[in-house]
């Protein structure tokens, strides 16, 4: 502690110097270090000084001042602090073989509580100057790569109509991990004072924090692992623990992370394997490939090379997951094509024409003018089949209009008292085409009619906190012959036409009543 312009003098005996500086606020400070040069080869000149240290210093070599880092207080002027690392150039003169004596005079007002070791590299100062942007350009090129990635599956995302939850976290690991480039490489892009130094590290701490949880949780949904909740919960937990028990030890933090994230993948994967997922050896392999980076490349390095293994591994896994949804589109639009299909068979079949067309035989023999509306009836009804049977989906209101006139052609053929009604119909909704019109040929199918020769339906529609649900209930009287309905080539149409739109997110329920049947459908809401 002190300042003297002597202590800067290759002459000058520090042998009795403390090493310890104790609190610096508003005070000068020195520093000293010795070595001997032997003689410098003709490629290390210019010969240069890489220096670390907290605060703002003037570098002295054998009592020359060579450099500035910041701007130490003087005449009533505050500090201006200096950056972390700083590069100098020795003059080629004060290179001579022989002992040397590197001295710092330093002010740390900002963070005078904070004591660092000052790191001194001697190298040519070109290399000091031009290995740091050799690093940080491969490294913009990755950060540059994922952010694409990142950008390209948030994309996918929001314009995906089934919303993927494996696409979103994948994108967001994408670019937490560009931002970790960004942030680790900063201090050759910007003036970084000393002061910010810990708040830079402290992000890249919370950014290695992230993609320590977001890594196992892609893995979970890959493999499908049953205790996933759980695991998450643990890791939630012992990552907080870490972050408690090592606040300040940011490197040592940010391995931990990454330690307590590759045992979580680890318990993932194996899971995975056992259950013989697609990739699961793939993922395995990284994971044991990213530790083995981590264990024996320098931490700098080793993460962020570790971090690509993975993600790469996850872009596998990702073309797995697509070349399989591929197939299973296909696979929809045979569905598709054999659903259209049936939808037009359901009003074409032998039986139901035959039985049709003897009612309205009989109808315009009888009364012209009702056998006319029959005719009409039918006309209509075979139009809105024809024009709704190549869509997946169609408005609600033209699914009611389909079974109006059903009910008014069955009618006229049954001579039963059809009654239909609607309850809390939203209009601008869209449904898969005819599967009221199923449930409604059901219930004229399997129902008798209650006194009075009435059988009535009720369609009603409510919005659920996470549901549409839609209720078809029919009154009249069930059949003695009938048990159940649910393997019936009718249930099936509707739950192969819900898959078809929904995928998994929706429950369909039918089953019998006091006074009739009753049919919901659950379709969860996006």
């Amino acid at each position: 502690m002190g300042d003297n312009i002597t202590w800067a003098s290759k002459d000058y005996d520090d042998k009795d110097w403390s090493q310890t500086r104790g609190n610096t606020a508003d005070k000068i400070f020195w520093s000293r270090t010795h070595f001997e040069l032997r003689q410098v080869e003709e490629e290390l000149k210019p010969l240069g000084v890489q220096i670390q240290s907290f605060g703002s210093f003037e570098v002295y070599w054998d009592g020359i001042l060579i450099g500035r880092n910041g701007q130490l207080p003087q005449n009533g002027k505050p500090e201006i602090p200096g950056t972390e690392s700083s590069y100098y150039r020795v003059p080629d003169q004060l290179t001579t073989p022989g002992f040397h004596t590197v001295a710092l005079r330093t002010s740390q007002s900002f963070l005078p509580d904070i004591q660092r070791t000052i790191g001194f590299k001697m190298n040519s100062y070109t290399t000091l100057l031009t290995k740091p942007l050799v690093t940080m350009s491969y490294m913009n090129l990755m950060a540059g790569a994922f952010l694409i990635a990142a950008v390209y599956y948030f994309f996918l995302y929001l314009n995906s109509k089934r919303r993927q939850w494996d696409i979103l976290i994948f994108a967001s690991i994408c670019f937490l991990f560009f931002a970790l480039l960004i942030m680790e490489y900063l201090k050759f892009h910007v003036f970084i004072p000393y002061p910010d130094f810990y708040i830079r590290l402290e992000i890249i701490g919370w950014l290695t924090f992230a993609n320590a949880l977001l890594v196992p949780l892609y893995f979970i949904i890959q493999f499908n692992f049953k205790r996933g909740k759980w695991l998450m919960v643990l890791l939630v937990i012992a990552l907080l623990s870490l972050y408690i028990l090592n606040y300040k030890s940011y490197d040592l933090t940010a391995r931990l992370y990454s330690l307590a994230m590759l045992i979580a993948s680890f318990i993932v994967v194996f899971s995975g394997i056992i259950q013989k997922e697609k990739g699961g050896f793939i993922a395995l392999s990284a994971l044991i490939i990213s530790a083995l980076i981590n264990k024996f490349v320098l931490y700098d390095y080793g993460l962020f090379i570790s971090f690509t293994v993975i993600v790469l591994s996850m872009l596998y896994l990702h073309s797995i997951r697509a070349s399989v949804i591929e197939v299973e589109h296909q696979n929809a639009v045979m569905l598709s094509s054999r659903l259209q299909l049936e939808l037009l068979k359901k009003n074409i079949q032998p039986h139901f024409l035959r039985n049709t067309l003897t009612s309205m035989m009989d109808w315009v023999e009888e009364s012209p003018k009702e056998g006319s509306r029959f005719i009409q009836a039918l006309a209509k009804e075979f139009d809105i089949m024809n024009e709704i049977s190549e869509l997946a989906q169609i408005p609600i209101t033209k699914e009611l209009e389909l079974c109006r006139q059903h009910i008014s052609i069955m009618g006229f053929r049954k001579e039963i008292n059809y009654q239909w009604e609607e309850i809390g119909i939203d209009e601008k909704q869209l449904i898969p085409p005819a599967i009221i019109h199923t449930l409604l040929e059901n219930g004229i199918t399997h129902s008798e009619p209650l006194p009075g020769n009435t059988v009535k339906f009720v369609l009603s529609y409510s919005l659920k906190e996470k549901t549409h649900q839609y209720t078809f209930e029919t009154f009249a009287k069930n059949r003695k012959v009938l048990t159940s309905r649910s393997g019936g080539n009718g249930f099936k149409y509707i739950k192969a036409r819900l898959t078809e739109s929904y995928g998994h997110n929706w429950t369909f329920e039918s089953a019998p009543v006091e006074n009739g049947w009753i049919s919901t459908i659950h379709i969860l809401r996006p």
